[in-house]
């Protein structure tokens, strides 16, 4: 059968690239998890308790793209120059799949938004473009390289693999790596936050006494919580039911001060009104976020918001090292 570029790709390697939420529980364990969530409520950063986790993700993957890189090049004589022709064949395979996938846009150094952004949703012809302008790309940055830096030699071997390395060869492993590190980031951000949000907020509900319920399983609408409805306009972490006509949305986001536009796109979106088994419920919106930057359009927001008496939200979040809360319930 012939070698595809695809099977240079460890165990570990394709195990890791891609998993959910449910497979991290599995991986770290369940006390672990409870540790977190109770380490997040007595005030500590959850990318800090879980940046550990990342890193060694991070740099198991990035030696097994070493890996990959070692013996596509082992197998495929002047891997560098037909790594594109080879790579486009394998992505037109509709049965590769999802982290082999994965880890062949990562050679090609794209990202899978970059898929969808860039090459409109893998189309071939785009790809082929990309591809051309990727190979231009890295032979003008080979020759200024060696220009800047000097020439470039060296071997590196791996069991029984040893390849001869010189700038071309190292600036495409680069491109790699920087296309898997920025995906798994990302991967890891969403996984942490959307696994820890939900922990987090109902422990925390719970702890001040309110009832987790089913909402399609339970009429009680007196001191109860459920988590993630989807709505018309968006999903909100949680609502809860203060007495039958009043109740609160939820929604919590580990989101610092560097990303304050989101925090404020979070506090327009949700209606004032929702309708549970026969009853109108008037509904404020809680959003709880971890930091505020400094120059947010947040207050200014929420000055605007008040004089139109529209888009009314609840903010709870912090502002430098001081707690910054304003409550309108």
């Amino acid at each position: 059968m012939k070698k595809q570029v695809s099977d240079c790709v460890p165990k570990i390697g394709s195990k890791l690239s891609n998993y959910q939420g449910k497979e991290l529980i599995d991986r770290i364990g369940e006390e672990a998890v409870k540790e977190v969530v109770i380490s997040v409520l007595c005030g500590e950063n959850l990318r800090a308790l879980t940046e550990g986790l990342t890193r060694r993700r991070l740099m198991i993957s990035n030696a097994a793209m070493l890996s990959t890189f070692l013996t596509a090049s082992s197998i495929f004589p002047d891997f560098i120059k037909k790594a594109p022709e080879l790579i486009a064949d394998e992505l037109n395979n509709s049965k590769l799949s999802k982290d082999k996938r994965l880890y062949l846009t990562w050679l090609i150094g794209l990202t899978e938004k970059g898929i969808q952004n860039i090459l409109r949703g893998n189309d071939n012809a785009e790809l082929k473009r990309y591809l051309k302008e990727l190979n231009v790309a890295l032979k003008e940055s080979t020759e200024n390289t060696e220009i800047d830096f000097g020439k470039l030699t060296g071997t590196l071997k791996l069991q029984k693999q040893e390849i001869s390395l010189d700038w071309q060869s190292i600036l495409f492993l680069f491109v790699a790596i920087g296309a898997q590190t920025l995906t798994i980031r990302g991967s890891e951000k969403s996984i942490y936050g959307k696994l820890f949000e939900k922990f987090v907020l109902g422990s925390l509900l719970t702890i001040l006494g309110f009832t987790k319920i089913n909402p399609k399983q339970s009429s009680k609408s007196d001191k109860v919580f459920w988590m993630s409805q989807r709505e018309d306009k968006r999903e909100s972490d949680a609502k809860l039911l203060i007495k039958p006509g009043v109740g609160i949305r939820f929604d919590i986001g580990f989101i610092g001060s560097g990303n304050s536009e989101i925090s404020l796109d979070k506090v327009s979106r949700f209606e004032r009104e929702m309708t549970y088994g026969r009853i109108l419920h008037f509904m404020n919106t809680l959003v709880i976020v971890d930091r505020i930057g400094e120059k947010s359009r947040i207050k200014t927001r929420k000055s605007n918001s008040r004089r139109h008496r529209s888009d009314e939200y609840e903010l709870l979040g912090q502002r430098s090292s001081t707690d910054f809360s304003e409550k309108r319930l």
